[in-house]
């Protein structure tokens, strides 16, 4: 047999268990696994001493474009993606403007061809003026979901009553994702605190309730109309312990941040540049996270990556724009949790691979076997590094990660049988693709 590309000798982690295979890729697919020792290829990757995942998914991204080229750009921040291991990335819509409507939608889906290393899907944003037609733009080609803020966003972006959120719910049928906070708990509280207050401030703000009570809201209404759900970054032990009995209605994210840094050291130890919403909590919720990760509860890791520029997240408390840069840095942070033991290798697939495919719709990816796209991140499970803001491709230049040395490396991204990434250098040209999903 003769291939595109034959992956040889790696320890592939499939669906059924994980074992040494050879892997031989046509036509952008996966044709055979365990392909013959004198089969033939154009390309071949000896993969002896790695372990070979299916291409690892971050499916919470803002790449920022539209909007400020010298913080992210669908270039660099796919770029970055793929250096970390990322073999897709699901983008979100809060841009300037807002991926909001079936005109701006098709731009971007035009403005991404020959931009991005990775594949790429795109979430469109639910609003109170766009109501009506989610139903419609939900199974545009390459959307992923409908994005909702709850709480926390400009006023065109956000659907913060009952009403609203009730009708929107009822249009369409797919899976939508929610950022759940409480806005009118949110307004209430911001009186209490002052300009120039520590930055751990923000995390008594935007405490424990305003999220939890977000979250009770959506999961009556996601009942009361029957529409599933994705509660994204999910980060209070009161709410894990609420989502499970809403299993029939809804799925949780929980982002790496939750699950690796603490309050109040990190806003100590990071200021500005460790303002995120939801906030990073203390260590009761870090450890409620892992509770849950472990149970099941647990259903997708997402970075949240959302850079701003050095100087803003350089000012004081409230002024530093909330988020942080991710996306590079997720797959060695996660491999270094299965070093350290906290996780399997395996559950780490199943959370960023098969997990988004399933939640999301996502055909063809996020597991190895005949006839999906061949999309692999090979990895060295030994390999010690420490994550610096000098490998950051990101504009912004920088990452909460910075001097935390990791066991577990990204040596390699292919994306439907391209590698684009080999032992930290990008390869070739950008040509990702539009991620496919069911209606």
């Amino acid at each position: 047999m003769h291939y595109d590309l034959l992956i040889r000798g790696g320890t592939c982690v499939t669906p059924w268990g994980t074992e040494t295979i050879d892997l031989g890729i046509r036509d952008g697919r996966i044709a055979d696994l365990a392909s013959s020792a004198d089969a033939t290829a154009e390309s071949v990757i000896d993969a002896a001493g790695l372990h070979v995942l299916p291409g690892l998914i971050d499916s919470h991204v803002h790449l920022r474009d539209p909007g400020d080229p010298a913080v992210e750009t669908i270039e660099t921040g796919t770029r970055a993606a793929v250096l970390g291991g990322i073999a897709t990335v699901f983008d979100m819509p809060n841009t300037v403007p807002p991926i909001a409507d079936a005109e701006r939608l098709a731009w971007k889906r035009d403005y991404v061809v020959g931009r991005s290393w990775c594949d790429i899907g795109l979430y469109v944003a639910g609003t109170k003026a766009n109501i009506d037609a989610l139903a419609a733009l939900e199974r545009e080609p390459g959307v992923c979901a409908v994005k909702v803020f709850a709480g926390s966003s400009t006023a065109a972006l956000m659907i913060e009553d009952d009403a609203h959120l009730e009708r929107a719910m009822r249009s369409g049928h797919r899976r939508m994702a929610f950022h759940s906070e409480d806005e009118d708990r949110l307004q209430a509280r911001k009186t209490l605190f002052s300009r120039g207050q520590p930055y751990r401030t923000h995390m008594e703000w935007r405490d424990e309730e305003c999220a939890f009570l977000g979250t009770r809201r959506l999961m009556a209404l996601a009942r009361k109309t029957g529409r599933a759900t994705h509660i994204l970054h999910v980060s209070t032990a009161e709410e894990l312990a609420y989502l499970r009995d809403f299993r029939d209605v809804a799925t949780v994210e929980v982002l790496v941040n939750h699950l690796t840094q603490v309050a109040p050291d990190c806003y100590d130890t990071l200021g500005g540049f460790g303002v995120m919403n939801p906030p990073i909590r203390g260590e009761r919720h870090r450890a409620a996270a892992w509770a849950a990760l472990r149970d099941g509860t647990v259903d997708t890791i997402g970075s949240d990556h959302a850079p701003h520029a050095r100087a803003a997240k350089e000012r004081p408390w409230p002024d530093c724009p909330a988020g942080l840069t991710g996306v590079q840095t997720l797959v060695p942070i996660m491999l270094d949790h299965v070093a350290a033991g906290r996780l399997s290798l395996a559950r780490l697939v199943n959370l960023m691979a098969a997990g988004p495919a399933r939640v999301y719709g996502l055909a063809g990816k996020g597991r190895i076997t005949a006839g999906y796209d061949a999309d692999f991140t090979l990895v060295d499970l030994k390999a010690r590094r420490r994550i610096e803001d000098s490998w950051i491709v990101s504009p912004c230049g920088w990452t909460p990660f910075a001097g935390t040395a990791v066991t577990g490396w990204p040596v390699a991204t292919i994306v439907r049988g391209h590698p684009v990434m080999r032992d930290d250098a990008v390869l070739g040209t950008p040509t990702g693709a539009l991620a496919r999903f069911a209606a």
